[in-house]
């Protein structure tokens, strides 16, 4: 069945972040009729148009008129996938988030299987797993190997279409494109993450919007959510155990200094650089920790806001 404005109650919110798409999105919808026709559950399908400069806005309006269940949301710039994806969690209204892109790679008849599994109650979290030719192979198998080696992942594709239970999308830190990490963070707050195969078709039109610009920057969002998820709620481990490691290594140097001193009467003007060096980092690594407390302090007391702001909106829409 297929959900209306009026409905009570959704169950699932298709988000499509779309940029420069007006050749697919009717298509797209239509093929999301064809899906969603027979099935039990009620969803919406929100397309946030990320600033695009084709027809999509025009297009879009259009087909809001024919299809009762399409809804959208407008971003003046672009501000990428994850604003994408937030800005339609924001607008949704159903229990259940699927990331689909507009492309057409992936059919819309594959999303009831990505979400059957969560309506189930059988996970928290399903992604799909390509099947077909895809250009980017090498690349994207790069970044799941490092992926899986770094997070221990139970999925072979972190970055694909999913499915995810509301709450999920409530915890993600409004990053910029750390929605490739969400299966990553997802798993590491405890919830379950299964993967099912899903068909990988050719563009239907347009072209792709990756660059291999993306690479540098995807190793070091990795890197920022491995540090994260070890130090990112006591920093002061990281910092306060470099700082200590080289307190340490000044106090051998300068014992080493003292015995060469006293035992011989010669003074090691190179340790004691070593000594002044380690002393001084230390101390800026001990403060960077306790700096890095207070931050984390507050992005803790920022997160629980956050929550009582999207409860307290989610309410409004309700009444």
């Amino acid at each position: 069945m297929i959900g209306t404005i009026d409905a009570p109650h959704i169950d699932v919110s298709v988000l499509v972040p779309a940029k420069d798409e007006a050749e697919n999105l009717p298509l797209f919808l239509e093929l999301c009729e064809a899906a969603f026709r027979d099935g039990p559950a009620v969803y919406e399908v929100i397309v946030v148009d990320d600033g695009s400069k084709d027809d999509t806005p025009a297009v879009l309006i259009a087909l809001q008129a024919k299809y009762p269940f399409l809804r959208t949301v407008r971003h003046r710039s672009q501000r990428g996938i994850a604003d994408g994806l937030r800005s339609g969690y924001l607008a949704s209204r159903g229990d259940i988030m699927v990331f689909y892109p507009a492309d057409l790679q992936f059919k819309p008849e594959d999303i009831p299987r990505l979400v059957a599994p969560i309506l189930a109650g059988e996970s928290d979290m399903v992604t799909g797993y390509k099947q077909g030719v895809y250009e980017k192979a090498f690349v994207s198998g790069i970044y799941n190997g490092l992926s899986r080696s770094l997070f221990n992942v139970p999925v072979r594709d972190l970055n694909n279409v999913k499915a995810y239970r509301r709450e999920i999308m409530d915890a993600q830190p409004v990053r910029p494109d750390w929605h490739r990490f969400m299966i990553v963070l997802a798993h590491a707050q405890g919830y379950t993450v299964t993967e099912i195969p899903v068909p990988l078709y050719p563009r239907n039109a347009g072209k792709s919007k990756f660059g291999l610009s993306r690479i540098p920057i995807g190793v070091l969002d990795m890197i920022s959510v491995w540090f994260e998820l070890r130090f990112g709620q006591k920093p002061l481990l990281a910092f306060g155990m470099l700082g200590a490691a080289l307190f340490a290594v000044g106090l051998l140097a300068g014992l080493v200094a003292v015995i060469l001193l006293f035992t011989q009467g010669v003074g090691q003007r190179s340790v004691w650089t070593v000594i002044q060096t380690c002393l001084i980092l230390g101390s800026i690594f001990f403060s960077t920790g306790i700096i890095g407390e207070q931050i984390a302090v507050l992005r803790a007391e920022q997160r629980e806001l956050r929550r009582t702001v999207d409860e307290q909106r989610r309410e409004g829409k309700g009444r």
